[in-house]
């Protein structure tokens, strides 16, 4: 606040005093405009808002002058005289109640201050009459915090129609203040949400000295980062420091963000567009704050690389019937003891009210229609509906304490108050009770922090080829619409981008992860340049900047982008793919050529080769055969339950019916080869009845083998997923190992057993006995089926069944080609060695 403050703190405690005298020390005379009434509504005002100090030395006081002027504040002065008269023409409001105004004039925080006391003080020439009810202003939220520390203390309510900092939120620290204008909070929040909306996460912020800017700045970057909006750079302006601006060019030259946020007030914006033009800095989508964005004259040709697409929230427009005419109609005539009405005329129509060889002399008739400037330009009203709906506050907050029903106020129910009794602390008090409607039909209501609704128009700039601008309305920003409505784009209406973009700027550090990777965080910078890691083997991420991987479920698997769990394909033998197809082929081969032999020897059962080698066991093993290449086929094809089964079952059974034949005939070669022996009678023992018995002794064994593994636990269609992480291998499960194996085992059991046999008679006559060929046949049986063990459980999926449909096949071709294929050469290649004679013939005379 400063040691200015101070003294004029002290200053104002001697303002009542016992005897009621009035006393100001140092500079007076602020009042610009006023009007006197019976109640007065005080206004403090920048008309002149540059001063100079000059100094004498020690020969007399300093003194400063005002040397430039502000054609915005006086519209607003000239707003609030309009707006008085409207009210006094107001029947219905403060009826009977003349209102009055003081509009007093400063430059500088210094005689800004002062005039706020003299506003208090009331004028000195008449005494302590004229006291102000409430002070409208300013619209600097750094003058108006000084200003409202001594108004505080007062009790005397201030209203301010262009302050914005949220700083004056704080009821403990500024009880008296209230405003028309919504709080920059309300404005951070929509630029925030403007932000996200348009996805620009990677920003950059050029802010100035003073209240509103700081404020502003730190509400924003602590909004911002709940929003995972980031800020790259936060850099300080000043209108006097060349080293500050060469930062700010060179960090615009090489910064990554496209976005950049210029939330300065605008005598900083004025300053800063004149230095920076002629710098050529481009590619960059300015957003301003509501200070400067609807300020048309701060366009011009050399800074359309700049201002082109600009975009930012402004107050709404508004309409005020009369208000257009009144402000175009002003004549020094009006105000002919105002100095700074003089000084605007000049400065309007480049004429002198004093005689001068260099200027034209005004004749005060000149037409402002005629002239360009902020407070000719009339085509929208943006602050001025603020100035106008604070005076409207104060006069209704009047009419309210006036109110008198049957001895008390309606409204608090104390005592009634006349016109004469109205202080200001008693206007404060029902300033807080105010909700009104304008005539222009704006709504007027205060929150619990003095605010009032915010409500923001978003514009658009659209600069034209002569460098003049056509500021766009295309949105909305309400607060008082509910969550999620707040912010709204108009249809069909066209955006102009900066940067020269045809589209949306991207504005991000690190594009976003895209689904298929994670969002990891990285320590050593902003949250928004994350990093992004590819999904592991087996892991999708299905949204954009996912911070996890998720695992797919076992019967899943991701896709190439990762970004998918698609149901992981099934692979099990078919009869459509090659290998499937040959197994099947070779089956039907082994078929085709067991009912050939069977079908020869069919036809020749009665030569003697055939009867020779026990017609009808070798009629059940080539039946046993067709079986077994029969069993292979159920091994193709999708696993059901069934099919699992079957496959092991009939695999089995058909394999021991096999073998048991084999065995027989081994046996049998033994026996009639004894039986030719002198005084023996074996073959009674092993005539036909026995062999059949055997056959079926043994095949039972399996038979109930087989039962009880299928009642135990029986082999069941599973799904694999331990091979392969990539699909799933559809197979048929041995449900009880034990089962399985004493099957095999079983199978083995004979099959060595008949080894021995045939490898005990290999040196018997080669005309009578087939023990040679089933030696070699079984050393085939055996070998495949050794081989297959480990070759079987090291197999993985699929070629799991091919290697046992394979051990079926070569086993079952040992079989038939070595027991069967030289029988059917001799029948039909060598029909004269089929004979008994021959076969006869052949026997050596000897003894086992």
């Amino acid at each position: 606040m400063g040691w200015i403050t101070i003294i004029l703190l002290t200053l104002v405690a001697g303002i009542k005093s016992e005897n009621q005298t009035c006393k100001m020390i140092g500079q007076t005379g602020f009042v610009e405009f006023s009007k006197d009434g019976d109640l007065i509504i005080g206004g403090i005002f920048s008309m002149t808002s540059t001063r100079k100090l000059v100094d004498k030395g020690y020969q007399a006081l300093p003194y400063a002058y005002c040397k430039k002027l502000n054609d915005r504040e006086l519209k607003f002065a000239r707003t609030v005289i309009f707006t008085v008269e409207e009210i006094n023409r107001d029947a219905k409001l403060l009826p009977g109640v003349r209102l009055g105004y003081k509009l007093y004039n400063g430059c500088g925080s210094e005689n800004l201050i002062r005039a706020a006391v003299e506003a208090v003080n009331g004028e000195p020439s008449n005494g302590c009459s004229g006291q102000v009810q409430a002070i409208l202003g300013h619209s600097s939220s750094g003058v108006s915090e000084d200003i409202n520390i001594i108004l505080s203390s007062l009790s005397i309510p201030q209203v301010s129609y262009l302050s914005t900092c949220a700083c004056l939120s704080d009821k403990r620290i500024y009880p008296t203040f209230f405003r028309t204008v919504p709080s920059d909070r309300f404005q951070i929040i929509g630029l925030v949400q403007l932000m996200k909306y348009f996805d620009w996460r990677w920003v950059g912020i050029i802010h100035s000295e003073g209240l509103y800017s700081a404020e502003g700045t730190n509400e924003f970057v602590k909004e911002a980062k709940k929003e995972g909006i980031c800020v790259e750079y936060r850099l300080p302006y000043s209108k006097t420091s060349q080293i500050q601006l060469d930062t700010i060019v060179e960090t615009l030259r090489e910064s990554s963000s496209k976005v950049v946020l210029l939330f300065v007030s605008l005598s900083y914006t004025k300053s800063f567009l004149s230095k920076i033009e002629s710098y050529n800095i481009t590619g960059k989508q300015w957003v301003g704050s509501e200070s400067w964005i609807t300020q048309a004259e701060l366009a011009s040709d050399e800074r359309k690389n700049i201002l082109q697409g600009a975009i930012g929230f402004a107050l709404p427009q508004a309409s005020i019937p009369g208000l257009r005419e009144f402000l175009l109609s002003l004549k020094p005539s009006d105000e002919p003891q105002s100095d700074v009405i003089k000084a605007f005329w000049e400065k309007f129509f480049d004429c002198s009210f004093s005689p001068s060889n260099t200027s034209t002399m005004c004749n005060g008739t000149e037409d402002l229609r005629t002239v360009s400037s902020d407070y000719t330009d009339v085509t929208y009203f943006r602050a001025e509906n603020n100035v106008y709906k604070a005076v409207y506050l104060v006069a209704y907050a009047l009419h309210a304490l006036l109110q008198c029903r049957n001895g008390s106020n309606p409204i608090t129910g104390k005592s009634c108050v006349t016109r004469n009794d109205v202080r200001p602390d008693l206007v404060l008090e029902y300033i807080k009770y105010v909700n009104f409607t304008t005539q222009n039909g704006a709504k007027v209501f205060f929150d619990e922090n003095g605010d009032s609704v915010a409500q923001y128009d978003l514009v658009n700039w659209q600069m034209k080829e002569d460098g003049s601008v056509e500021i766009v309305n295309i949105g909305q920003y309400d607060t008082s619409v509910p969550e999620g409505e707040k912010f709204k784009l108009k249809e069909n209406t066209e955006i102009v981008w900066g940067g020269n973009s045809i589209q949306v700027p991207r504005s991000v550090c690190r594009e976003p992860c895209p689904p298929g990777s994670r969002k990891a965080i990285n320590k050593r910078k902003p949250v928004c340049c994350f990093d992004c890691f590819e999904c592991p083997e087996g892991t999708i991420s299905n949204q954009t900047n996912s911070p996890e991987c998720f695992v797919c479920p076992p019967e899943f698997w991701p896709n190439e982008k990762k970004d998918q769990c698609f149901p992981k394909p099934t692979e099990y033998l078919s009869y459509k793919e090659i290998m499937g197809a040959l197994l099947t082929g070779f089956g039907c081969v082994g078929i085709f050529l067991s009912l050939l032999t069977s079908i020869i020897f069919l036809t020749h059962k009665e030569t003697p080769i055939v009867k020779a080698n026990n017609s009808e066991l070798s009629f059940l093993l080539l039946f046993s055969l067709k079986l077994c290449f029969l069993c292979s086929l159920t091994f193709i094809g999708r696993p059901s339950e069934w099919s699992c089964m079957l496959r092991h079952t009939a695999f089995g059974i058909t394999f021991v019916l096999c073998i048991s034949c084999v065995l027989g005939k081994t046996i049998v070669v033994l026996m009639a080869f004894r039986a030719t022996l002198p005084g023996s009678n074996v073959m009674k023992w092993f005539g036909p009845a026995q062999q059949r018995l055997s056959v079926l002794t043994f095949t039972l064994i399996q038979v109930v083998i087989c039962i009880f593994w299928l009642t135990i636990n029986p082999p069941f269609p599973k799904m694999n997923m331990k091979y392969y992480k990539e699909k799933i291998i559809l197979e048929c499960a041995l449900g009880s190992a034990v089962g399985f194996w004493a099957v095999l085992g079983y199978i083995g059991l004979l099959a060595f057993l008949c080894f021995i046999l045939a490898f005990l008679a290999r040196k018997l006559p080669d005309s009578f006995n087939e023990a040679k060929l089933i030696t070699f046949s079984m050393l085939i049986f055996c070998a495949v089926w050794i081989t297959f063990i480990p070759a079987y459980v090291s197999s993985p999926g699929k070629f799991t069944v091919a290697v046992e449909i394979f051990a079926i096949l070569a086993s079952s071709f040992g079989l038939l080609a070595c027991i069967f294929f030289p029988k059917c050469y001799i029948i039909i290649f060598r029909p004269e060695q089929n004979s008994k004679k021959h076969l006869m013939g052949k026997i050596p005379p000897r003894t086992l």
